[in-house]
């Protein structure tokens, strides 16, 4: 008698390993075609979209490199088809695609803990989380009921609100990045987005700092956000602040930290400038506009700078005033430490934790609850945090501290 026979009802070990491995292969050809047909159908809708000289905007481009996905079945290794999406909205910034079914952010998932934030800001309602749990993570996943979930969300509201009181006492951040995400969830009231500062220590480690709802990103808000960092015990003025240079934190700044100097996002600042010129003319203004910052002094930078001003100056001034109204906060990284320029250039810690599910311009038509999406923004970052590196040259930190100078990134040796 086989072993797989020994008993009614029981099957052996190696029977149910190999019916499982049989499921695990057949769920990865399902998901691998599941995605090309995806892509497939998201080219063919763009096809239309050309360039000048009639080429498309948007084709395949090979894989993404292959990952492992956790489910209810075991692992599963997935080559992501690969888009390249060459148009811009009218801000002037990249679009991308990105899947729907197999999400950026689902790629080191290992529990539900990270996957019901990311659930709930697609607009996931708590009934629908079981469905959905047990699509993604298979039938044999834990804490899939209704009850379950809203019982995790209530301990994750209270670590928040543990979190956002928490002394801050002594603690010394040296850069800041600033942002206003904006999510599928619609906030009650005018609480339009979420207020984003993550902090560089003295040691070097990026750290969340603040999670707040604001009305859009005005003034008042960044105002209220700094305010309580700084009644928490955040004495100390950072050194440096990043951010997009719309913000209202700009001008809330100086109220709260006086000394903090600003330094513009050049990312942001690109997709501006771009916004303002033909698109036939924005390969070649790109370029322009990277010499600029990958200038090794800031001499050069600024000489490149006024190369591009008067360049553009005559034909499309709006451009040119966009780039040279903020010409000292875009080349304060210059009095920093080389080695901590690629970290002040650009907001991208915020970006690349939240890229994936920031959505500008469109909203779900139900509000979400305020504490629920503040929870649920909270609990994406701290995920994402324990993947955040530390500063390159992060030694250098304890000089910016204690008062040392740099000139184009070199520290300057007293006499």
């Amino acid at each position: 008698m086989s072993e797989a026979t020994t008993a009614p009802g029981f099957r052996a070990t190696s029977t149910r390993d190999a019916l499982t491995e049989v499921v695990r292969l057949g769920a990865q050809r399902m998901l691998t075609a599941a995605l090309e047909a995806e892509v497939e159908a998201y080219i063919e809708g763009l096809q239309h979209i050309r360039d000048e000289t009639g080429h498309r905007l948007v084709v395949r481009n090979g894989h993404l490199p292959e990952r492992e996905i956790t489910t209810g079945i075991g692992p599963l290794e997935v080559r992501q088809p690969r888009v390249n999406d060459r148009r811009v909205d009218e801000d002037g910034e990249r679009l991308r695609f990105t899947s729907k079914i197999l999400p950026p952010y689902l790629r080191r998932t290992k529990s539900i803990d990270e996957l019901i934030p990311w659930l709930y800001l697609k607009g996931v309602s708590t009934g629908g989380f079981s469905d959905a749990l047990t699509s993604i993570l298979g039938p044999d996943a834990p804490g899939l009921s209704a009850t379950s979930v809203v019982r995790l969300k209530q301990v994750w509201e209270k670590e928040f609100e543990v979190w956002n009181k928490r002394s801050l006492a002594n603690k010394r951040y040296v850069y800041l990045w600033v942002d206003g995400v904006h999510f599928n969830v619609r906030l009650e009231g005018e609480r339009a987005c979420i207020l984003v500062v993550i902090g560089a220590t003295a040691d070097g480690d990026k750290e969340l700092l603040a999670v707040h709802d604001g009305v859009r990103e005005s003034e008042q808000s960044w105002k209220e956000v700094l305010l309580d960092l700084k009644e928490r015990g955040l004495d100390f003025s950072p050194e440096a602040a990043v951010g997009d240079g719309a913000l209202g934190f700009w001008k809330a700044l100086p109220k709260v930290y006086p000394k903090t100097r600003t330094q513009r996002c050049w990312v942001h600042k690109t997709a501006n400038v771009l916004n303002h010129l033909p698109r036939r003319m924005q390969p070649e203004v790109k370029k322009r506009l990277h010499d600029i910052w990958m200038a090794e002094t800031k001499e050069l930078a600024e000489r490149a700078f006024d190369h591009f001003v008067n360049l553009y100056q005559a034909k499309y001034p709006k451009a040119a005033e966009c780039l040279t109204k903020d010409r000292d906060a875009l080349l304060c990284f210059y009095d920093f430490p080389a080695e901590h320029w690629q970290h002040l250039r650009t907001t991208n810690p915020i970006e690349s934790t939240f890229g994936t599910v920031r959505l500008r311009t469109k909203r779900t038509k139900g509000c979400g609850s305020r504490m629920a999406t503040l929870t649920m923004v909270f609990k994406l970052a701290e995920a994402a945090q324990g993947s955040w590196r530390k500063l390159n040259g992060h030694q250098l930190l304890a000089d910016l501290i204690q008062g040392v100078r740099f000139i184009d990134g070199i520290k300057v040796i007293a006499a």
